[in-house]
């Protein structure tokens, strides 16, 4: 072989060597920062119903997907709003059991199957220092708060509010308000960011089920959500994850995906609510997207 032609195979060797590295390590790089969320909203755990069981069969299958973490959608219970202590006390310790099953970490939200006692009918006192919002704080930590992963930012928000009347309503109230534009100060711009919410921000619910033109109540979404959604213009809201309803829906708007995760319970442990069966959302995130798709767990009524 002539020197010539031999430094002239020598060259493309390395070059083709070069990209074939620096595209393996663009590969391993992008391995490295793909991770799986599970969002397991409405639960709706008790005794009765095989609840446990049906918990617990989710749990399996989400432990096989090997999430990164867990991040559930709030009514965890069913439920402490109007019921006495006693029972109150027992199920919030039987979720607390029974989620141990899970292998991934979990970051709950506060849905309002979890305020305990400001039913009229639950007979409650409103001086007991669990009541309302403070059993969910005592029992599983904060109602709101933040935590990153892997380059994503994700904001638990507490979109229960207390009327005083015996009633909640979907809120964003004034002291978390303070709280998101204070994170948010300290947040890159660039950063993706991911809410979890249990009453929807936006949804399509009510007119696909009721009527084209029916408005939704204070007590099917965040009343204030478009004031809440504002605080973000500027920063990089991707997702907004909700429950509530044990429906699935996909609404993209204005670059967001509003995500509303189905239940678990499906329709409260008594079959599929409408055509949802009992299931969750699994996601993967990569550095500055996602993917996402619903799980049938399988569960059956017995």
């Amino acid at each position: 072989m002539k020197k010539a032609t031999f430094y002239l195979v020598l060259v493309s060797l390395v070059i083709t060597f070069s990209i074939l590295s620096f595209s393996a390590c663009k590969n391993e790089k992008k391995a490295k920062d793909t991770f799986g969320v599970v969002f397991l909203t409405d639960i709706h755990l008790q005794p009765e119903r095989n609840a446990v069981k049906g918990f617990t069969q989710a749990l399996d299958t989400i432990n096989m997907l090997k999430p990164d973490f867990i991040i559930t959608g709030g009514d965890l219970i069913m439920d402490a709003l109007g019921q006495s202590y006693g029972r109150a006390d027992s199920l919030y310790d039987l979720y607390s059991e029974v989620v141990k099953k899970s292998l991934s970490p979990v970051y709950n939200t506060m849905g309002n199957h979890e305020i305990y006692g400001i039913s009229e009918n639950s007979g409650a006192d409103t001086a007991n220092p669990e009541y309302g919002e403070k059993m969910f704080e005592k029992r599983l930590g904060e109602s709101y708060y933040s935590f990153a992963h892997k380059g994503w930012k994700f904001m638990i928000l507490n979109s229960i509010e207390d009327t005083k009347k015996g009633e909640y309503i979907g809120e964003i109230d004034t002291a978390q308000i303070s709280w998101i534009k204070s994170e948010l100060q300290k947040s890159d711009p660039r950063t993706p960011i991911v809410i979890s919410t249990h009453i929807p921000f936006i949804t399509a619910n009510t007119q696909k089920y009721e009527g084209s033109t029916l408005p939704n109540d204070s007590t099917l979404v965040v009343y204030n959500s478009k004031e809440i959604i504002s605080l973000f213009n500027g920063y990089n809201l991707k997702l907004v994850l909700q429950g509530h309803l044990h429906t699935v829906e996909d609404i993209y708007i204005d670059g967001i995906h509003f995500i509303t995760g189905g239940a678990v319970s499906g329709g409260w442990w008594n079959g599929p609510n409408r055509s949802f069966e009992e299931g969750f959302i699994y996601l993967t995130f990569n550095t500055d997207d996602f993917e996402w798709k619903y799980v049938d767990y399988r569960w059956q009524v017995e």
